[in-house]
């Protein structure tokens, strides 16, 4: 408590001296990071801070650990507009700080950072994943994100992410810069807790089953352990599996339609219905017709713009590393290709590998019975996936190849000469590091320069990036 103790008694002689804003806010971050480092409570800072909250009017519950932020919200649901991009801060217009403003902000902010970043140990139940999904939610909201975009990406390794400007005189924290850290450190998080619990008895337990919220890292303790399950928990995890499937495809089918596919094709004309009516031309090519007695435009034909679009047959390969690296991937590339799959005169192939190669082509248009047919783990061969590929490539130049893995082979020479030919016989290669929605991800360095002097660089692993590529090839 001494460092506290300087600020709120004063300063030595010559010094300036924090105003009481400046030290509520501090007492509330200096009490953060001793929860965060150390659970056993602190009673001086306890006490400080509640004083600090009662004072500036907002609820002592925000202090209390247990409590989550729904429940905080439920009472005083004043609060929940303030989370929304609580954590990055518009400037004020004239350049100054509203010190009020960032104590309050620092209550806020500290709730949702201890909720989230402290997890304890022991077994985790459904209801407490829930309740910290929530809470992430939460603190995805505060950074300007809808709540579960960050920990679309998958999970990463160590570590913990504290607060930031918590030293004086600097302002509130503002997180943002740090989001492309922040969504893999929620997914390792989430993935930690996941492993924690009883899963099999949850799921054999419709009641706790249904309280589980489906996410990357639970849905790929799933995938590792379908084979283990039967009955009620093998009914409940493929329910879960699905419910993550349909909710992931909605929002990757309209990334991908965001973009048109193919030229107008001005020879097919166009559909005389209203959405298609080109009111502009229409009043422009009728202007002839207008009665300045009567102020009417006499419209004698009616303009339509044209929709139908030139496409040329496009062969669509996907290889996909199912190692235990790899599961982000494999579940994305499966709903991507399953949506390219829908899209008119594109053939789409899927191969998944390991040490081991699969076709799953047949079911590439259902991704939920993709994903229940691969098997996560194991090494990583990519010369077997090979094998499958290349027979596939009929057409070099209506073909392209998205190869996405971490490209860590243990027979890379002979791996890589079979890319580099796929690359010179016409066919579009695109290697991708890993498909996620974070983009973070780790590839062979010695693959990486490779391609790069192939002149096919490795795609960052954000998947915005890779959709952006197959709709420029099939445009």
């Amino acid at each position: 408590m001494s460092e506290v103790s300087v600020v709120e008694g004063g300063a030595e002689d010559g010094a300036p001296v924090p105003d009481s804003d400046e030290n509520r806010r501090q007492v509330l971050y200096w009490r953060l990071l001793a929860r965060l480092f150390d659970p056993e409570e602190q009673a001086s800072l306890e006490s400080a801070s509640v004083a600090v909250v009662e004072d500036i009017g907002l609820p002592v519950a925000l202090l209390d650990p247990a409590t989550s932020v729904d429940s905080v919200v439920q009472r005083h649901p004043e609060l929940a507009g303030e989370f929304d991009g609580l954590m990055t801060p518009e400037p004020d217009a004239d350049g100054g700080r509203d010190r009020a403003a960032e104590v309050r902000r620092a209550a806020l902010a500290s709730k949702v950072l201890l909720n989230v970043f402290s997890t304890g140990s022991g077994t985790v139940t459904a209801e407490q994943l829930a309740r910290w999904q929530s809470d992430a939610g939460w603190l995805e909201r505060a950074l300007g994100c809808r709540p579960g975009e960050l920990r679309g990406g998958r999970a990463g390794a160590g570590g913990g992410v504290g607060p930031t400007g918590t030293g004086v005189g600097t302002p509130a924290p503002d997180l943002s810069r740090l989001i492309p850290e922040i969504g893999p450190e929620l997914g390792s998080i989430e993935a930690g807790l996941v492993r924690r619990m009883h899963l099999r008895e949850v799921l054999a337990d419709p009641a706790l089953a249904s309280r589980l919220t489906p996410s990357m890292s639970l849905i790929e303790q799933l995938l590792r352990d379908k084979n283990n399950l039967s009955g009620v928990a093998l009914a409940n995890a493929k329910a879960l599996i699905r419910r993550y499937v349909d909710e992931v495809t909605e929002v990757l089918r309209t990334q991908v339609e965001k973009a048109t596919v193919g030229e107008l094709d001005r020879s097919v004309p166009p559909k005389r219905v209203f959405r298609n009516l080109d009111l502009d031309r229409t009043i422009w090519k009728n202007l002839t017709n207008w009665d300045p007695e009567e102020e009417r435009l006499y419209v004698d034909r009616l303009y339509y713009r044209h929709t139908s679009r030139k496409t040329t047959p496009q062969r669509l390969i996907v290889v996909v590393d199912q190692s235990g690296s790899m599961v982000d991937s494999m579940v994305n590339c499966t709903i991507l290709a399953s949506i390219f799959a829908g899209l008119p005169k594109v053939d789409v192939h899927l191969i998944a590998y390991d040490t081991q190669a699969l076709d799953l082509t047949p079911w590439a248009h259902d991704p939920f019975e993709t994903l229940l047919r691969t098997q996560l783990g194991g090494g990583t061969d990519g010369t077997v996936a090979m094998t499958l590929a290349q027979p596939k490539i009929a057409e070099p130049r209506n073909t392209v190849v998205v190869w996405i893995s971490d490209f860590y082979e243990w027979r890379t020479d002979e791996l890589f000469e079979s890319m580099a030919a796929i690359h010179r016989s016409g066919a579009k290669f695109i290697p991708v590091g890993s498909v996620t929605s974070s983009g973070r991800g780790s590839v062979n360095p010695w693959f990486r320069e490779k391609f790069k002097d192939l002149g096919t660089p490795v795609i960052s692993g954000h998947i915005k990036k890779l959709v952006h590529e197959l709709k420029t090839f099939l445009t």
